[in-house]
């Protein structure tokens, strides 16, 4: 069976948001309808996200590092959010494994926002349905797309390259062989929800420097005898200098 999933490799996510940004921008102009934004700017704002980025300092000063660490549903491929939908509106997909919310079904009782156990569902308050990342399902099978943009938008969107997409049940894709030579890992497997995302662990490197590089160069453009010097007495103003 095929199971669509993001594989996001934390070595080089520099928590921009512009996954943040274009999710929201896709999936709102998009079949997923409005994702409300509540007092936007207010002192107590409410907005809806299919997807976050977490930052974070880890270690100990002065040997620490900023994570930045994308989250969103991760299609489990037993997802504990399906079973307990009282009217059958979270669903996950036979042909994809893609886990969806039919909002014409939901009645916005938050059982599935109990039930996981990554808290990546939220209610849209206008609405009154849960929502969660579809992996843009609308786009990913719209034949009218070049092949190459048949993809998320928080992929397509990521200017470094940390969100891989693919069939982790192929062995021969991207993201399998990115979580089987990088050592990919799923968040919290004892929990048996089996979760489709994957993420690539930070993992340190030596600085890569060419020594013509760090050695200091003369300003081609200097003149000896024409530095610029202050004027005597105190502190010059600007453009008030001796030649």
């Amino acid at each position: 069976m095929t199971q669509l999933a993001l594989v996001i490799d934390l070595n080089v996510c520099v928590g921009c948001h512009a996954c943040v940004t274009s999710c929201k921008q896709w999936n709102t102009s998009g079949t997923a309808g409005s994702l409300v934004d509540l007092q936007a700017y207010g002192a107590d704002p409410n907005g809806t996200f299919f997807n976050r980025v977490q930052s974070f300092e880890v270690g100990e000063y002065p040997e620490t590092q900023t994570v930045h660490f994308p989250k969103s549903c991760l299609h489990c491929e037993d997802p504990p959010c399906v079973p307990v939908c009282p009217t059958g509106a979270s669903y996950k997909r036979a042909e994809d494994g893609i886990v969806l919310v039919d909002a014409d079904k939901c009645i916005g009782c938050k059982y599935c926002a109990w039930a996981c156990p990554y808290g990546v569902r939220e209610l849209d308050e206008k609405r009154q349905v849960m929502t969660k990342c579809t992996l843009c399902v609308d786009r990913i099978h719209d034949q009218k797309l070049p092949v190459a943009e048949r993809k998320p938008a928080c992929v397509m969107a990521c200017p470094t390259n940390a969100r891989l997409f693919g069939d982790i049940h192929d062995p021969a894709s991207v993201v399998s062989s990115a979580i089987r030579e990088r050592g990919g890992y799923a968040l919290m497997p004892e929990l048996g929800t089996q979760p489709a995302n994957h993420y690539l662990p930070r993992r340190r490197t030596d600085a890569q420097t060419d020594p013509l590089q760090v050695v200091k160069q003369r300003n081609p453009l200097r003149v000896e005898g024409r530095e610029p010097q202050p004027v005597a007495g105190g502190t010059p103003l600007s453009g008030d200098w001796e030649h």
